[in-house]
């Protein structure tokens, strides 16, 4: 059996004194790894490609191609009628569906002012942006069910007369007082209660 002996201290100091005065000397070498994937999950796309955007003029060339001719699609008459019938259906269907929608353009108004030719008044560009998304479907769903596909659509702001005026009681009856004036009597007789 072997008795472990225990190092003096001047062993000790020899070893530790060496090993300093040979690292700056030999320069350490540590291999690095590649790996084939990358460690950190892929980023979240802006949706913003510079790519897409360089060859966005190639695209709009394309659609400007696939423009249908209407020259051969049918041009049958509608009324005033028709477009209000389709109109108020707009309008309960979007009710239910989807209200910002509604609340957004239920003060619109609809005109035919030509032959092939619909007015559509709005009163701000913001109810406007909110039409957008829903007037492509309109129209087509009426051209095809007049039998009309040669309609043009003009749009006009008109702020003033598409107001939407809330009618209190008090308002109503000075209303009707304009209408028949007797009714002003009548108030002063039986103190209506308007509020």
């Amino acid at each position: 059996m072997k008795i472990p002996v225990k190092p003096t201290e001047t062993q000790e100091q020899k070893p530790k004194q060496e090993q300093p005065s040979e690292s700056p000397e030999l320069p350490v070498v540590t291999e690095i790894k590649k790996t084939s994937k990358p460690l950190s999950r892929p980023g979240i796309s802006s949706g913003f490609s510079i790519s897409s955007f360089l060859n966005k003029e190639e695209t709009t060339v394309v659609e400007e191609k696939v423009v249908a001719k209407t020259e051969q699609l049918p041009k049958n008459h509608f009324t005033e009628t028709d477009l209000q019938a389709e109109w108020n259906l707009l309008l309960k269907q979007l009710q239910r569906k989807d209200a910002i929608i509604f609340n957004a353009i239920k003060s619109f108004k609809m005109i035919k002012s030509g032959e092939n030719e619909i007015t559509v008044l709005f009163p701000s560009d913001s109810a406007k942006a909110e039409f957008d998304k829903v007037s492509r479907e309109f129209f087509n769903h009426f051209k095809t069910k007049v039998h009309n596909h040669s309609i043009q659509v003009a749009y006009k702001r008109d702020a003033e007369n598409l107001k939407v005026e809330v009618m209190t009681p008090r308002k109503k009856f000075e209303k009707f007082v304009k209408l028949n004036p007797l009714l002003k009597d009548l108030d002063d007789l039986m103190k209506f209660d308007l509020t």
